[in-house]
């Protein structure tokens, strides 16, 4: 009975406002996040944890990351029909129950800081290309190597270290 807009599998503006308002109708928190008492009031029942070791996790963002290999780059994209870099990252994330905001800048504020010696794979790693700060992020593969949504490639694996993406590299996130 709330409006959630186009169901198209972004959580987005729409979403958050119809989960606070559903929040409001039940005496809960309005902050338009399903944490575990708004979704017991959704589901009837407890959020289940997850059984998945964090291997098994990570194991599991890089093979949906590369599903996706040579998918079209669109500005503003969130979907397999094309993606932008923060687009593809929160898309990937979410298939394993990990949501992220819809911005490089705004994803670069999540999780913990890593440096560049400890990356492992899964991490997200942030460059800055067009502006000042984090404005591309992708997904941390392992020895030296990332998958992202580039303008010219699409969905592609690069290298870190060195050439255009070692110069931008500015940091890198654990959220899994």
């Amino acid at each position: 009975g709330y409006n959630v807009g186009n169901v198209d599998g972004d959580f987005g503006t729409a979403t958050a406002i119809a989960i606070a308002n559903f929040q409001r109708d039940r005496g809960l928190e309005a902050d338009g996040v399903i944490g575990m008492e708004t979704y017991r009031a959704l589901m009837g029942r407890e959020m289940t944890v997850s059984r998945d070791s964090s291997s098994t996790l990570v194991r599991r963002v890089i093979q949906t990351a590369l599903r996706y290999q040579g998918v079209p780059y669109v500005f503003g994209g969130t979907t397999p029909g094309g993606f932008d870099c923060s687009g593809f990252t929160r898309y990937v994330l979410a298939q394993v129950g990990v949501y992220l905001p819809r911005a490089a800048d705004e994803q670069y504020e999540v999780g913990s800081h890593v440096s560049y010696s400890r990356l492992q794979s899964g991490d997200l790693v942030y460059f800055s290309t067009y502006e000042a700060g984090a404005s591309h992020v992708g997904i941390y593969l392992g020895d030296g190597q990332f998958v992202s949504a580039t303008s010219s490639r699409g969905i592609a694996i690069a290298r870190m270290d060195g050439g255009y993406w070692g110069d931008r590299y500015i940091g890198a996130r654990r959220v899994l």
